[in-house]
């Protein structure tokens, strides 16, 4: 029985890193797209503040240049993430199957105790059967 709880706890302690993991992912996704949104937002005051806005212009400001790159690695980090969060969803299912076969098993193995009322009232239908 030891061992059954000790798999119990290890499959429920799975699950909850798993959401855990998933938790956190989500606010970084989140953290990212809200540091994307600013880093657009200076390309187009850099980009107004010039009246360039063709990357490809020798007049196009520098500035607008460097953040557009970084605004692009964070796109790329956020496709990324995105990626190891759906499949990080997918481990979360099947180790909440996981927990579920053993909470299944648990449950089959556990046996029932009878309580004081249930016993007294079977006690008595069988008096009643054998009047």
């Amino acid at each position: 029985m030891r061992s059954r709880d000790s798999l119990l706890r290890l499959n429920r302690f799975r699950v909850e890193d798993c959401r855990r993991q998933v938790a956190d992912m989500d606010l970084m996704i989140q953290d990212l797209m809200r540091k994307h949104d600013d880093l657009d937002n200076h390309v187009k005051f850099e980009e107004n503040r010039t009246g360039v806005s063709d990357v490809n212009n020798v007049n196009y400001s520098m500035a607008a240049k460097s953040v557009r790159g970084r605004r692009d690695n964070i796109l790329k980090t956020v496709g990324e993430l995105r990626d190891q969060h759906e499949s990080m969803i997918e481990k979360l299912k099947e180790a909440e199957g996981d927990l579920r076969k053993v909470e299944m098993l648990v449950e089959k193995e556990t046996p029932t105790v009878k309580t004081p009322v249930s016993a007294m009232a079977a006690t008595s239908s069988s008096h009643v059967l054998a009047r």
